[in-house]
């Protein structure tokens, strides 16, 4: 199954992340097979997560936006048993830790700000050991190649992408992948 995602990622290297209804329905219209749901709360994550499934995408909730859900494990279970997410996106490795011991799909996200937080990503990855991780910004085609070079993990550009030259220099530089919520880009 988790070797399932990372071909997904192979096969569509352009994510659609979306942060509102909008955004959503033209993900849903896109050829984008994966989502990143970067919006949303307790009532509305499971009608989210549904309207993608129906498009036989892959939903990929990003746990530490949604509205009421705390950042204990139990969000995490919330989501891969009544949501019916196939993922979670997450900031905190004990998250990620837990959504890869229930199956789900992970991605852990990390701001690579300065030299602290670029030396603390190995630990990082070490802990939560998941399927990729997101790098923010996505526009640092050195950073990506460094941390390209120091971690097995596939990594996912997101953050800043504004135009296709962005896309491929994240891609030429390591990038497995990128996400934006830059509609004009899904097809790219």
């Amino acid at each position: 199954m988790k070797s399932q995602f990372r071909e997904i990622v192979d096969v569509c290297p352009v994510i659609a992340a979306v942060k509102d209804d909008a955004g959503l329905e033209k993900a849903l219209a896109s050829e984008c097979a994966i989502i990143f749901v970067l919006y949303g709360d307790l009532l509305s994550i499971e009608s989210i997560v549904a309207k993608i499934k129906a498009q036989k995408k892959i939903a990929m909730v990003h746990l530490d936006l949604i509205t009421g859900l705390g950042t204990k494990e139990v969000s995490v279970e919330y989501l891969a048993e009544k949501v019916q997410a196939d993922g979670i996106i997450s900031t905190k490795p004990a998250l990620i830790k837990k959504a890869r011991e229930i199956g789900l799909y992970t991605v852990l996200r990390l701001f690579i700000l300065d030299s602290m937080s670029f030396n603390n990503l190995p630990k990082q990855c070490e802990l939560a050991r998941p399927d990729c991780i997101e790098i923010l910004p996505g526009v640092m085609p050195k950073i990506i190649s460094r941390v390209k070079e120091n971690e097995k993990v596939p990594l996912i550009a997101g953050g800043l992408i504004s135009d296709k030259e962005d896309i491929y220099s994240a891609l030429n530089a390591g990038a497995r992948a990128i996400s934006t919520t830059r509609c004009e880009l899904w097809d790219v």
